[in-house]
């Protein structure tokens, strides 16, 4: 799939550059700014930056019908659209590597492009397996010693702050006129995740439970990192693994017993079945499944039903409460 893709981008982005049903025209000033998300994340907070102000913008969220950021491939009307965009954000991991290729054939030579691990910079973490956990098997052409990173970067909100920052300055880059607007909203939405990392901390501080276990992938790396949680997981947060091994089953079924945890944890999208599996090899089974979300699967009726950022971090909080009690 990644090869054919790559087979497109290299024959659509001339096309839509030569060919008129495609080529864009350069918009005028008045014209919307337009803006590609490609996760839900930083679709939320150019939203939060961009307050009243949303009639001078075209927000565009690429993941919006609950695809998964590992499998996406963009259509032909995705390339076109960032192709010709003004503010391209994308995670820049492994899975988005079809968006060098096309960002390299890009319409808009003025184009602003926010690469969330480039922003984050030293404080972003390798892919890591964690004892118990399943390995990814090799790449069949083998990775050529490049460094993999943890692409779940927006689950911590003091990246968050971090990448909001770097959206606000290219808001007020593309429309300096009203940049103190977008830093005041900045500003309040920066307080409003820091209050919420406060609750963090201090639920944390008080539970008396300081590890999780997940049946399912492990995307909360960063989560875990920012309040000193550890955690057991079948599989890495970028896994295509569906199915655990024996092995993994009773590591992670003793580890419930041994820890004495009351909860097993899935990600949203998890059909739950390895998590069940894990309960029914525990001496008790009796634990019960919890779901954290990490927000790789929001649809556009979750938007229009109120799903923020923040409003699933509180989600999220409510949760681990529940679990490290």
């Amino acid at each position: 799939m990644k090869r054919i893709t790559a087979i497109l981008l290299a024959l659509i982005v001339p096309i839509t550059i030569l060919h008129g049903c495609y080529k864009p025209v350069k918009p005028p000033q008045n014209s919307k700014i337009r803006v590609v998300c490609t996760v839900f994340p930083q679709y939320d907070w150019a939203r939060q930056i961009i307050g009243d102000k949303a009639d001078n913008f075209e927000l565009m969220l690429l993941l919006n019908n609950r695809i998964d950021l590992h499998s996406y491939q963009p259509t032909v009307d995705d390339m076109v659209q960032i192709s010709t965009c003004d503010l391209f954000i994308y995670v820049g991991g492994k899975s988005d590597g079809w968006a060098y290729e096309l960002l390299k054939g890009a319409v808009n030579n003025d184009m602003i492009v926010i690469n969330l691990l480039d922003v984050l910079g030293n404080a972003a973490q390798e892919e890591e397996i964690i004892e118990g956990m399943e390995e990814e098997p090799e790449d069949e052409g083998g990775n050529d010693g490049e460094i993999e990173y943890d692409e779940h970067v927006w689950l911590s909100l003091r990246n968050a702050i971090v990448f909001c920052t770097a959206i606000a300055d290219a808001l007020s880059s593309l429309d300096d006129a009203d940049a103190d607007r977008y830093y005041g909203n900045l500003s309040a939405y920066t307080e409003s995740l820091e209050a919420l990392d406060i609750e963090y901390r201090a639920m944390v501080d008080e539970a008396p439970i300081k590890t999780l276990l997940f049946g399912d992938r492990f995307p909360f790396r960063y989560l875990m990192d920012d309040y000193g949680l550890t955690s057991y997981a079948a599989f890495s947060g970028c896994s295509a693994e569906t199915e655990a091994s024996f092995d993994t089953i009773v590591f992670l079924a003793n580890k419930v017993d041994e820890l004495g945890l009351k909860t097993v944890l899935v990600t949203e999208s998890a059909d739950q079945s390895i998590a069940g599996t894990i309960i029914n090899n525990t001496e008790h089974k009796n634990q019960r499944i919890l779901v954290l979300d990490a927000m790789q699967s929001v649809s556009q009726n979750d938007i229009q039903d109120g799903a923020t950022y923040r409003s699933i971090m509180e989600s999220n909080l409510a949760v681990l409460r529940e679990a490290l009690r």
